[in-house]
């Protein structure tokens, strides 16, 4: 079967997860040590719950998860996710992770995460998308920034990792801040 590519930019495109993709996530994006601490992922992780984890959040209609694959080769390097989709409210909250560290530093995140949200702003219609990220992962912060994220407040001592807490920075970008910048 081709792979669908659902978002394309120049290095990478956004597709659907699919059923055979799991294994990637259990090896790759689970149990990397510096990824699970960049996420603040404490979950001792089963393949049993990957599956069940992909099971619900198919058939959940207030989000979309799409792998990042690269375009040369197709291989998946991360994933999004566009979360809490509020039509009404016209918001919803994005997550990114690249799992392939081979990858990291080098824009590929960045090139993912416009592509959500140019699909959040242009196709789903959005005013605001929101996220949070921990306030020692500053290469997120760097990249999220760059896209034209704001930092809009900071939940103080919200996450324990590592014997130590550490601040979580909320930040959002408007429709109109995203088109001033394109």
């Amino acid at each position: 079967m081709e792979n669908i590519k659902f978002l394309e930019a120049d290095r990478v495109y956004l597709r659907p997860i699919e059923q055979e993709d799991l294994d990637t996530f259990y090896a790759k994006a689970l149990w990397d040590p510096e990824g699970r601490k960049l996420t603040g992922t404490q979950v001792v992780f089963s393949r049993q719950g990957v599956q069940s984890w992909y099971d619900r959040i198919v058939m959940d209609q207030s989000r979309i998860d799409l792998v990042t694959c690269l375009q040369e080769t197709d291989q998946i390097i991360g994933d999004v996710a566009m979360m809490d989709i509020d039509h009404h409210n016209k918001k919803a909250v994005v997550r990114i992770s690249i799992f392939d560290k081979k990858y990291w530093g080098q824009g590929y995140g960045t090139e993912a995460m416009s592509l959500l949200l140019i699909y959040g702003f242009e196709i789903l219609n959005l005013n605001r998308i929101g996220l949070d990220v921990f306030s020692y992962n500053e290469r997120a912060i760097k990249s999220y920034k760059k896209l034209g994220f704001q930092e809009e407040g900071r939940i103080r001592e919200e996450l324990f990792y590592d014997g130590e807490y550490h601040d979580s920075v909320l930040m959002g970008i408007l429709k109109r801040e995203f088109e001033e910048l394109k």
